[in-house]
């Protein structure tokens, strides 16, 4: 009798394996919070200013909840490793550009500066290591203390501005935060330039 169910092939993994494997629950979540992106813009712009402080909350704890999925179910896949910071990068980048945008009445409006510098820095980090690995071979730039606290401090600034956006009067607390997120930025990115010089310095 001829078995009915096609027998397996060891070693080659099935079309759904591979599917559970890349759609994990931590990389699900970091999706999520890419689809919250243009509803938290929408939102800005709508002047739907308590609805879009709690969308930014939520892509903050998705944020927090794949970090730790991976880590604790082991499912670290390496699209989730470029998922996450692309996710953080887009959601930071589109909170500066909205809260930079004039005529939406907000009583802590971040300056334009400010959100060029930061934009202006990413871009010089990814063309830095565009020529590094074009002049001297492919190399791994893993983030810097400086780059992780420049998005720690990223973070604040866009939550307190969005909070006395939404309480409706100008804080000095925001102010403050401005200036950090200059420092940090300035600071970040000259320390990029900097182990990109001493890479390109080293002998073949």
């Amino acid at each position: 009798m001829l078995a009915s169910k096609e027998p397996q092939r060891s070693g080659i993994p099935r079309k759904n394996d591979v599917s559970d494997s890349v759609l994990t629950v931590a990389n699900q979540l970091t999706l999520l919070r890419m689809l919250l992106i243009p509803a938290f813009i929408v939102l800005i712009v709508e002047e739907e200013r308590g609805w879009a402080l709690a969308v930014f909350a939520l892509a903050g704890v998705t944020d927090a909840l794949d970090g730790l999925i991976a880590r604790w179910s082991g499912q670290k896949t390496t699209l989730g490793a470029w998922l996450d910071p692309m996710a953080d990068k887009l959601m930071l980048v589109s909170a500066f550009v909205v809260l930079t945008l004039p005529n939406l009445g907000l009583a802590n409006k971040l300056p334009l500066w400010l959100t060029a510098l930061v934009i202006s820095r990413d871009v010089c980090i990814v063309i830095t290591v565009a020529i590094v690995n074009l002049a001297v071979g492919r190399r791994t730039f893993r983030p810097s203390i400086f780059g992780k606290v420049a998005t720690g401090v990223y973070i604040v600034t866009i939550s307190v501005a969005m909070l006395y956006n939404y309480l409706g009067y100008h804080a000095f607390i925001v102010d403050v935060a401005i200036y950090a997120s200059l420092a940090i930025t300035l600071v970040s990115g000259f320390h990029y330039i900097w182990h990109a010089s001493r890479l390109l310095s080293e002998p073949a």
